[in-house]
């Protein structure tokens, strides 16, 4: 089976670089290319890849990549106001953004001085990656990882299979997690190379459009400088480490959610009329609306710690990492179900925006880490730190 080497990008590696685009612009920027499209996008179950592909050269999936890379250079804190614009105006494409901020994350932590200054450019440069960790019997167990990665001589060959990746559908290469000799690796795998197999995922509950699928990895092999560098290290650290940038993502989008929940409910109840007054005049709609704003704030605030921990490199990132995304992701489910509650028929319609979050934030209990990891891995922190 002949190597396969990662696709040349139409445009230069490495491109001049411009100033930071203000987060502000960014977020315009965002607006204005999905406008009231994601409905269509979700029922069609699939984002235009020009667009998405648009998004990538203009480094706005992984908007952390440092200036010197081509990258926005946006610190965490920056980085997670764009993600949450992103999950208000469509939850597929904020996971897009969740792949390649990880992949970018893993290679900038991972990966040689070479392999930084051949691979992050590419990654604002218009490639599309996505990040194949779970596996048919290792979900939340990623202890039973079976995927294999091998070395020898120049070349580097993998063997598995992966369930469930988000964004593979779209993706020009794939960053596989395997084992490697007693430790573990993360490879570069180009998703046209012989041996791989991309079946996306039909009829995905939520997220519809990001590009879901499962992948099989037959003997693929590629040049052995696509393997990361930081090989052989214990499985469960090469993990975290990505996971943890995963989680933060996840938790600014859930962010986003409420958001656009919060936006679409307050106005529905200030205009839509009921016993002679307006539905927020009414105590038990005020309820949810107030429960809301309290969710956004709560997790806006959670995740802003987290990335300031992110910025400053602090012992407590993890812990505040796994915080946020729990308590986000299960806002995220009760606020979307709330704002249901409050829209009524006008929202039980498949593809409104509150029907749409009703259904992507469940998702997000589950993804990254479902709900139950987290409480383990936060009972374990409070031991630590409290006991």
């Amino acid at each position: 089976m002949a190597e396969t080497t990662l696709p040349a990008q139409p445009v230069s590696p490495v491109r001049p670089v411009s100033p930071v685009r203000p987060v502000t612009a960014a977020a315009a920027m965002l607006t204005d290319v999905v406008g009231d499209r994601a409905d269509g996008w979700d029922r069609d179950g699939r984002l235009p890849l020009d667009l998405v592909r648009g998004l990538a050269r203009d480094g706005l999936l992984c908007p952390e990549v440092a200036a010197e890379y081509g990258g926005p250079g946006l610190s965490a804190v920056e980085a997670g106001e764009l993600t949450a614009r992103a999950g208000s105006l469509c939850s597929s494409l904020r996971s897009l953004m969740t792949s390649q901020g990880m992949a970018a994350w893993t290679v900038r932590r991972f990966g040689s001085r070479a392999q930084r200054a051949e691979h992050l450019p590419r990654l604002v440069s218009g490639t599309l990656a996505a990040v194949a960790f779970s596996e048919p019997d290792a979900g939340s167990d990623l202890s039973a990882m079976s995927t294999r990665i091998e070395v020898a001589g120049g070349t580097a060959t993998v063997t598995g299979s992966k369930k469930w990746i988000t964004g593979a559908a779209y993706a020009d290469v794939l960053l596989v997690f395997g084992r490697y000799g007693d430790g573990a690796a993360a490879m570069l795998v180009p998703a046209t190379a012989a041996g791989v197999t991309i079946d996306p995922v039909p009829d995905a509950l939520g997220c519809r459009a990001a590009g879901h699928a499962h992948v099989r990895l037959d003997g693929v092999r590629a040049p052995a400088d696509h393997v990361l560098a930081g090989t052989g290290l214990p499985l469960d650290w090469l993990v975290t480490s990505a996971l943890t940038h995963g989680r933060l993502s996840v938790a600014w989008g859930c962010v986003g959610i409420l958001r656009g929940c919060l936006g679409v409910a307050s106005r529905h109840a200030r205009t839509r009329q009921q016993f002679g007054k307006p539905l927020a005049q009414h105590q038990l709609v005020g309820a949810h609306l107030a429960e809301l704003l309290v969710s956004e704030q709560a997790a806006t605030r959670l995740c802003e710690h987290a990335s300031r921990c992110w910025d400053a490199g602090t012992p407590e990132l993890v812990a505040a990492a796994v915080a946020a995304k729990h308590l986000a992701a299960g806002a995220a489910v009760r606020g979307a179900a709330s704002a249901v509650q409050i829209l009524g028929s006008a929202g039980a319609v498949d593809g409104h925006l509150v029907a749409r979050a009703y259904r992507d934030a469940k998702l997000m209990e589950i993804i990254e880490g479902s709900n139950e990891i987290c409480r383990l891995l936060l009972a374990e922190h409070a031991m630590a730190v409290w006991s």
